[in-house]
């Protein structure tokens, strides 16, 4: 099985390298010539969690170092296109896991993924917020799309460095925008593709309810996300101060109403503990969206509190806490950029 992972980000670094220890042939796409470059001239270094669940950072064992094929996304799409259907030498890949922030995540880049994917590919999407499957469904209408929601932890060090911060979990499920062009992928090539991820090391299950999860996931961002990145401090950290776990059970209080009203999610009992335990499970990551205001990066905020704010407006309903963490999150990027 050939899988393409596009972006060179904490995802898609720490999934082509643990995709690649199986048989399962890895190309890693990037946005950089240069990354791509470094990527299949040296491989993707791999600090691994040990068994008792901590990154063997300090380890006097060497990090794993994993071969991967790797083009700039443009020169393989410009590469693909004048030899209809093929990358280089390799045949165009089974499945393309989009690994990519949302702000990447442009009509451009869209129609470079369909230049590269052939006609029996499945795209899987694994972002953040919410909103782009409905461009990616206007941009890539014959292809069958499938959302995935991950609870992993990873941290990218360098262009070629990923950390696995904390183990968790990835369900993947059908997108119910194009179930028509979805209809070619059978549930044999879902499970190849499950099958491929649990032999890396992923703990993965196909869902039927991808709605659900997608909201879930959403009310977890919503909350460690921005105030991770507003305190600056790690998954672990954010919990441990009354004022912040206040803060924290009142922004959820408003995320899970706005999603149960406006966006018929069935969350059941027990989120708000899902969310302490997310912060347990990955306690020494520092969160996407605290990373990029660090490094003077734009943030998904506007996909993800952004995001529980329009549900909202469309539903009636109010979002303050949502609101403000957009606003916050703006100011501090701005400060930055």
């Amino acid at each position: 099985m050939h899988i393409a992972i596009v972006g060179g980000g904490a995802l898609g670094l720490l999934h082509a390298a643990k995709l690649a220890s199986t048989e399962a042939e890895v190309t890693v796409w990037t946005r950089t010539e240069h990354q791509s470059a470094l990527l299949a001239d040296e491989g993707i270094r791999l600090l691994e969690l040990d068994e008792a669940g901590g990154a063997r950072e300090a380890s006097p064992q060497p990090a794993k170092i994993a071969k991967v094929h790797s083009r700039s996304l443009s020169a393989a799409a410009a590469e693909a296109e004048a030899e209809a259907g093929c990358v280089g030498q390799q045949q165009a890949p089974d499945w393309i896991i989009v690994t990519v922030k949302q702000a990447d995540l442009t009509r451009e880049l869209l129609r470079a993924i369909g230049k590269l994917a052939a006609p029996a590919a499945a795209i899987l999407f694994l972002q953040n917020g919410i909103g782009h499957l409905e461009l990616a469904a206007q941009e890539l209408p014959a292809l069958p799309l499938f959302i995935g929601v991950t609870t992993e932890g990873a941290l990218r060090q360098d262009e070629r460095t990923v950390r696995h911060t904390g183990r968790g979990q990835l369900a993947l499920g059908l997108a119910s925008l194009n179930r028509q062009a979805a209809g070619k992928k059978d549930e044999n090539q879902q499970i190849m593709l499950q099958n491929a991820l649990q032999l890396a090391g992923f703990t993965v299950l196909l869902s039927k309810t991808m709605n659900n999860r997608v909201y879930e996931k959403l009310l977890i961002n919503a909350i460690i996300n921005p105030l991770t990145a507003i305190f600056d401090v790690t998954n672990g950290e954010l919990p441990q101060h009354s004022a912040r776990l206040r803060l924290m059970r009142a922004l959820y209080e408003e995320t899970n109403e706005i999603l149960r009203v406006a966006g018929g999610a069935e969350l059941g009992e027990g989120a708000w503990e899902r969310v302490l335990a997310v912060c347990e499970a990955t306690s020494a990551n520092v969160s996407s969206m605290l990373s990029d205001v660090r490094a003077g990066r734009p943030t998904e905020v506007q996909w993800i509190n952004g995001g529980v704010s329009s549900l909202a407006r469309r539903g009636g309903m109010e979002s303050p806490l949502n609101d403000a963490m957009s606003e916050m999150v703006r100011h501090l990027q701005d400060d930055r950029l």
